[in-house]
């Protein structure tokens, strides 16, 4: 039996990039991280050390950087796109490219009741992030979202479960439910599209309706289990979206514990909660058309 070189890729990881706007007096910014992804005909690279097929990663990072100056920085799904289309169509070893954008979120400081010009603080530990992956003339997008922080003080449950001999755990009929949501949608490119599959995607719109629509789904659903909630948040999300074809959501689940304040003659009303770091329970799940 042989050995062989078997799947192999390579690129730059973590691009820390910001681009400001300055055509007028009041300034844009966009703040990003970019990790590129190569596959092709690498093998002698890894074989023999021959690097004649090999672009640098320092030139995949200096790409990106370019293209946001050249070809501008828009919605990071458009972004991802060109850079992924650039490799493939220009550089002939590399067969296809993944491209993985994550976005961060600066709101301007308010002076006066307005916005300030040039001046912003940073939105929370919410990321927006896009994948895009180009080979063979067709084109994968999947747009998402991490450390999105929720809770809601009532209007969850846990009861009813498995008990075995080393369960402990009380059953909870009104109970804080709190996670750091992520959650990843991949969108079905337009008939025979190929790499223009996604032109008429309003990729900011789409990711606000799908951010907005999964809110809701955790405010309002009566919750009898996070599982519970994650198929409800999808299922509204897909059912809204026709262009999404699945969407895969994981919530670690940020458990809240009433304290005893029993020993100083304090009554605990479901109001004092001790929040536990870890461990935690992890809730995942893809939700898909059938």
């Amino acid at each position: 039996m042989g050995i062989v070189l078997g799947g192999h890729q390579y690129g730059k990881a973590e691009n820390r990039l910001v681009r400001i706007y300055r055509e007028t007096s009041r300034h844009e910014i966009r703040d990003v991280t970019v990790t590129t992804t190569l596959r092709g005909a690498f093998e002698d690279a890894y074989l023999h050390g021959d690097q004649q097929a090999v672009l640098p990663t320092d030139s995949q990072k200096n790409t990106a950087y370019a293209f946001a100056k050249e070809k501008g920085l828009g919605e990071i799904e458009d972004y991802a796109l060109t850079l992924a289309r650039h490799f493939v169509s220009t550089v002939e070893p590399v067969s296809s490219a993944r491209i993985a954008v994550d976005e961060f979120a600066w709101d301007r400081v308010q002076v006066g009741g307005a916005g300030h010009d040039h001046t912003w603080v940073r939105r929370g530990q919410e990321v927006r992030t896009a994948v895009a992956e180009v080979e063979d003339g067709h084109a994968q997008v999947v747009s998402g979202l991490r450390d999105l922080v929720l809770l809601k003080s009532t209007g969850s449950e846990f009861a009813g479960f498995l008990k075995d001999r080393y369960t402990t755990l009380p059953e909870a009929h009104d109970r804080i439910m709190a996670t750091a949501l992520v959650a990843q949608w991949r969108h079905d490119p337009a008939p025979d599209g190929g790499w223009d599959g996604f032109r008429d995607v309003d990729w900011a719109k789409s990711y606000t309706d799908v951010r907005r629509i999964m809110l809701e789904q955790y405010a309002t659903v009566h919750s009898l289990a996070l599982q519970q909630t994650l198929w409800e948040m999808g299922r509204a999300v897909l059912e809204a979206h026709p262009r999404i074809a699945e969407i895969t959501l994981q919530a670690p689940n940020k458990h809240h514990f009433a304290v005893d304040l029993s020993p100083f003659d304090v009554e605990n009303n479901n109001e004092v909660f001790y929040a536990a770091d870890r461990p935690y329970g992890l809730i995942e799940a893809t939700v898909t058309r059938s």
